[in-house]
């Protein structure tokens, strides 16, 4: 009985430490999604001003874009995560990017982030070209988006692209997210027309300063850099996102392990009471019973 008592103490001790590393978890990942929404959040007005700059140099532009050669190539940005805890995210996405990109025509260049999505990846058939790393904080996520774009930009001059995809997952409320995917490249005459619709916000219109090649490019490389950190922040706070919902559900289970061990203990411990006292009764009584006896 006490080799019993002490098992499950041991099982209610190493529960307990299990249940404070949860919650320092459930605790950072909480404040990991708050910093990635900001994040998000504050893209906003830099990405206005990147789109009014691109309305502005279209407006003054007098020829087309630049038709970007035919090429077949297709690439892909996908982003996942590098650790676990995180339930269904790399799943979930993969499956979405791989259906996408096996409806288009055309050989495929991958690009994954994290190396859980790798796997995934070349477990369904789709060779990953480069991993990288997934940022761990919102300062890492700039050096990392500057990686993708050199990447981006050399295999586009190596061998060309006609299309460049984004998949990432997107937060909901709450602890939800969904897969969700962009067109990042080309940027053809549709986008362009959208573009020059833009509203300038005040009656001063604006003159660009020497309009044309190196003004435009540096703006699309702008919106580019801008598109692909939106992406990679909205993934980091999915992937937080994700885990403290996988941190609250194991909080919850430890919270009920827990309290069925501390009723075994109990009733174990109970019934080990029980049989020392019956001992001590029989005891007694097998005592009182012999001096009747010797009388």
């Amino acid at each position: 009985m006490s080799d019993s008592l002490e098992s499950l103490r041991r099982k209610m001790d190493g529960a307990g430490e299990l249940r404070s590393v949860v919650r320092t978890m459930k605790a950072l990942a909480a404040a990991s999604i708050g910093q990635y929404e900001r994040a998000v959040q504050s893209l906003g007005d830099y990405y206005r001003t990147v789109e009014l700059g691109l309305a502005a140099c279209f407006r003054h532009l007098k020829h087309d874009m630049p038709e970007s050669r035919e090429t077949s190539g297709i690439g892909a940005i996908v982003f996942g995560s590098d650790q676990g805890l995180v339930g269904q995210f790399n799943e979930t996405l993969c499956e979405h990017a791989v259906t996408a990109l096996k409806a288009m025509p055309g050989e495929k260049v991958v690009w994954a982030v994290g190396d859980r999505m790798q796997a995934r990846l070349i477990d369904a058939g789709l060779p990953v070209a480069t991993t990288f790393t997934v940022p761990n904080s919102v300062n890492a996520i700039t050096p990392l988006i500057g990686q993708i774009q050199l990447e981006l930009e050399t295999r586009r001059a190596k061998s060309g692209l006609s299309q460049v995809h984004l998949f990432h997952n997107r937060p909901q409320s709450g602890a939800l997210y969904e897969p969700v995917s962009q067109r990042l490249l080309p940027l053809d005459e549709v986008w362009r027309h959208d573009l020059a619709k833009i509203r300038w916000p005040t009656k001063n219109l604006p003159e660009v300063i020497h309009p044309g090649a190196p003004t435009l490019l540096s703006l699309i490389r702008e919106y580019l850099f801008v598109s692909i950190y939106k992406a990679c922040a909205e993934s980091l706070a999915s992937e937080n996102a994700s885990r403290l919902a996988a941190m609250q559900r194991a909080e919850k289970n430890i919270g009920e392990l827990l309290e069925d061990l501390g009723r075994n203990f109990h009733r174990l411990r109970q019934s080990s009471i029980d049989e020392e006292l019956f001992d001590l009764v029989s005891g007694f009584e097998a005592l009182s019973n012999g001096n009747k006896g010797s009388a």
